[in-house]
């Protein structure tokens, strides 16, 4: 009579093979379990971020902090609410930043098919954008900075109204060399406060923004002063036009 029980070697070489597949496997699972749990708890956060700084100010930024130890010194900013900004400067802001402020949901479409066109020598980066870049994260051309963009700027859109993407906006700008926000702005260049801009004052700073360090609101080159001038044309036309009603009224 042929035995059918396996020998004793041979059941030890089938667990040992099974032990070693495990091993294998279970790096790999506890990996991705992992991961997900990361995943999962990064979104929190950035969740949690973007409500609490619905309601409550950004007291700086990691670029503030980084200007502020590259210059050996503290910067220059006052947090000011928009109740507090003229209202011109506001429109004098989405006039020249981003026109279609009140028509899209984080991303310019329109223009960033027109940058597209014209072969990325335009930007397309909106003030929702340049809001999530300044406040959650940090400066800088990666593609990991700019996935993150793309998934916190229709949340921050989803969950804040236009007024205050405005006024988070206007507060963490840099306006000079240190100077950042609308309130150290207007002292800085005009020695008055932001709730005193005149229209030209107003057109003259957001006319700077793009390049604050090679461009002066209170000794504007002619450049400047043409800039300033359509900004200025450009803030009365989305007044007219009802473009503005979406943060002048909250």
């Amino acid at each position: 009579m042929v035995s059918t029980r396996r020998s004793a070697p041979a059941k030890a070489s089938q667990k040992s093979g099974k032990t070693a597949a495990l091993w294998r496997v279970r790096p790999a699972r506890w990996l991705l379990r992992w991961l997900r749990r990361l995943i999962v708890v990064a979104a929190l956060v950035i969740v949690l971020m973007v409500l609490l700084y619905k309601v409550v100010n950004p007291p700086t930024t990691i670029y503030m902090i980084s200007e502020g130890r590259r210059l050996g010194t503290s910067v220059e900013h006052t947090w000011v609410s928009a109740d507090n900004i003229a209202p011109v400067m506001l429109r004098s802001v989405v006039a020249a930043e981003d026109a279609n402020f009140c028509n899209h949901w984080g991303f310019d479409m329109v223009a960033i098919r027109d940058a597209i066109e014209e072969g990325g020598k335009r930007g397309a980066s909106t003030i929702s954008q340049q809001v999530v870049k300044n406040t959650f994260l940090w400066h800088g051309r990666n593609y990991t900075r700019k996935a993150l963009e793309a998934l916190i700027t229709p949340l921050m859109e989803a969950l804040w109204s236009k007024r205050r993407i405005l006024e988070v906006y206007l507060n963490v700008a840099e306006f000079d060399e240190g100077v950042f926000g609308i309130d150290a702005a207007a002292r800085h260049y005009f020695g008055i406060g932001p709730e005193a801009l005149s229209a030209t004052q107003a057109a003259r700073l957001a006319a700077i923004l793009p390049d604050p360090r090679d461009r002066s609101a209170s000794k504007p080159s002619s450049y400047v002063r043409r800039r300033a001038a359509s900004i200025q044309d450009g803030a009365a036309t989305i007044a007219r036009d009802g473009r503005a009603k979406c943060f002048e009224n909250g």
